[in-house]
């Protein structure tokens, strides 16, 4: 399979933005919030089994008093102030997170790790093939944008452990950062200038 790397004239708006560091850093903290499942939880004295009957007489014994043998105080009992779960998750202003995807993009495409190809058609759904098409690119960690959904580059990357395929919807800033290079078909560029240039 033969990639043929193509020249656009690329859209000063989307990818000659300056770089904003504060905005890039806020966007992967709050995609990584989003991402944390918040499920931790412990057992407080009311949720642990057992602890139904008072131990002994509240007096005449010459011991302190204790209601429940679940009290936090004894082995078995239950924990106080821990963890329960909750949802981490929050949003940015809208225009905020815009400005951070387009500080990413333009960031790739100054340091020429923008790579633009006409297509992108793998004859099989093998990890050679894939590895193969990089290797004629010079690239060995990447993240692909295409128009649509392609179930034959998608399983083709599946395994590669530095290389990621989305589609023009899912493009993010946490995942722009984190491949070296950005590989993005003719008809996926034409896509995300239709979506920024707004």
């Amino acid at each position: 399979m033969e990639v043929h790397v193509i020249q656009p004239t690329l859209n000063d708006a989307i990818f000659g933005a300056r770089t904003r560091p504060h905005l890039l850093h806020q966007t992967v903290v709050m995609q990584l919030a989003n991402r944390r499942s918040g499920s931790a939880a412990t057992k407080t004295k009311g949720f642990v089994r057992g602890g139904g009957k008072k131990p002994w007489k509240q007096k005449g014994t010459g011991r302190a008093r204790s209601g429940s043998t679940r009290s936090p105080i004894w082995v078995g009992g239950g924990t106080v102030f821990g963890p329960t779960p909750r949802d981490y998750s929050y949003r940015m202003p809208r225009t905020a997170r815009r400005e951070a995807l387009l500080s990413a993009l333009s960031m790739k495409n100054r340091e020429g790790k923008l790579i633009v190809v006409d297509k992108l058609e793998l004859e099989a759904a093998k990890t050679k093939v894939m590895v193969k098409a990089l290797a004629e690119l010079k690239v060995s960690s990447a993240l692909i944008v295409i128009p649509q959904a392609d179930p034959t580059i998608e399983r083709s990357a599946r395994n590669l452990p530095k290389v990621k395929v989305l589609r023009v919807e899912g493009l993010n800033v946490y995942d722009l950062l984190r491949y070296d290079h950005l590989i993005l078909t003719e008809g996926a560029l034409k896509l995300l200038e239709e979506r920024l240039a707004a």
